[in-house]
């Protein structure tokens, strides 16, 4: 039911402008199929890496949805319990809503990240531990990039149908992106929750705009897309805080939830699962089997926007950030949700990982410091203190004799 991607698809319009086509919708206000056509044509020239249309009908995912937040499984991520009807109803976000057109834009091509993650200082020459992010945090705020896009396709079709109005939403407007994906015939979910295109993987992020246009959907409305996953549970095996079961991921445990969206101190049994993931985590793309990097995946490759910075920091640096240098470190990024404290209460515990696994005099002296400092913010020193026993308990196990070894 999904398109097949031709081999030699790439980025249009905005990488190479001069292969663009014409902006202007050639075709008659009454042909719903052919301006539908144009509309996912015109949304790959603009450098989506896929593009699909689907009806405006209301989800068919409500009692999920609520059983999902009655269980909690939302963790700290507070916004999900607000304006549930809407985000279940496109009509009511767009009065009128008839259509909606659903972009992928991808931001990685799954090559995978050198561990131990390090920097080095171009100076000296010294490499510094470092913490990871996760790869869709890797450029600029995703969020104005992908919306000034849309925004172009939108106006262009609102031009073409004039009387039509939409509106576009990008991860914090209320609607059900991954199902209208799939319904869209984008892809499918996997049982990570993510959307996995079909030949691309999951390293995608969703937007779209609901609009008044009655435009054709690419796939029949009562297609149910197919199970992408079989008997495959690598995500599931791979994640370190049991926060996945298939089809579902509990964000009180989902170590991407914990690290950007939690205001407060961590569980320790949790946090000190992180290893290095300073903001976010990837873990159950990098070992999905859809996401492997393939001849095609690296030809198409990512849009330019994602251009690899912010991909890591030093974990001694964090730990000495306040609100000015955490806004300088970051730029315009979509991080800028994780203020200067809860970074900190991150790089404290991707320490515990370096320091477990080796001497680092310099960060262990910068941990120990904030673990001694009343002054300091509470909950860094808390987790501080946390992971400074843990690396002592370590150290201990380490040295003792084999009839003591704890």
């Amino acid at each position: 039911m999904f398109p097949q991607l031709d081999s030699r698809d790439s980025w249009g319009s905005e990488m190479h402008p001069q292969n663009a086509p014409d902006h202007n919708c050639p075709h008659d206000p009454s042909d719903g199929a052919g301006i539908a056509a144009w509309a996912v044509q015109r949304g790959r020239s603009l450098g989506f890496a896929a593009v699909g249309i689907c009806d405006a009908s209301p989800s068919r995912r409500g009692d999920q949805l609520r059983g999902w937040l009655a269980a909690q499984k939302h963790g700290s991520m507070d916004w999900m319990e607000r304006n549930i009807e809407v985000r279940l109803d496109p009509a009511r976000l767009v009065v009128g809503a008839q259509s909606i057109v659903v972009v992928a834009d991808r931001y990685h091509d799954g090559r995978p990240d050198r561990r131990p993650a390090q920097l080095i200082d171009p100076i000296s020459g010294l490499h510094s531990a470092a913490g990871r992010t996760a790869r869709y945090a890797r450029g600029r705020d995703y969020h104005r990039r992908i919306k000034k896009r849309l925004r172009r396709l939108q106006r262009e079709l609102e031009l073409a149908l004039p009387g039509t109005r939409g509106k576009v939403c990008c991860d914090i407007e209320p609607v059900m992106e991954r199902e209208m994906a799939e319904r869209a015939g984008l892809g499918a979910s996997g049982k990570h929750t993510l959307l996995i295109l079909p030949q691309l993987g999951s390293w995608v992020l969703l937007a779209c705009f609901v609009t008044t246009a009655r435009l054709q959907p690419s796939v029949p409305n009562e297609s149910e897309p197919s199970d992408p996953c079989g008997s495959c549970t690598r995500c599931i095996d791979a994640c370190p805080t049991q926060a996945i079961t298939p089809w579902s991921v509990d964000g009180a445990r989902c170590i991407s939830a914990i690290t950007i969206e939690a205001r407060q101190a961590v569980e320790p049994a949790l946090a000190s699962k992180a290893r290095d993931w300073l903001f976010g985590c990837d873990i159950c793309q990098e070992v999905c089997p859809h996401n492997q990097p393939t001849r095609l995946s690296r030809r198409v490759g990512f849009h330019s926007e994602y251009d690899g910075r912010n991909a890591s920091f030093s974990l001694i640096e964090v730990l000495g950030w306040d609100e000015i240098t955490r806004r300088k470190a970051f730029g315009p990024s979509p991080l800028n949700r994780v203020k200067a404290a809860h970074a900190r209460r991150n790089a404290v515990w991707c320490a515990l990982e370096v320091l477990e696994r080796s001497a680092d005099p310099p960060l262990d002296s910068a941990l120990r410091a904030i673990a001694s400092d009343r002054d300091e913010d509470e909950m860094v020193r808390a987790a501080a203190i946390e992971v400074v026993a843990r690396i002592d308990r370590h150290l201990l196990g380490s040295t003792a004799p084999p009839d003591i070894m704890l």
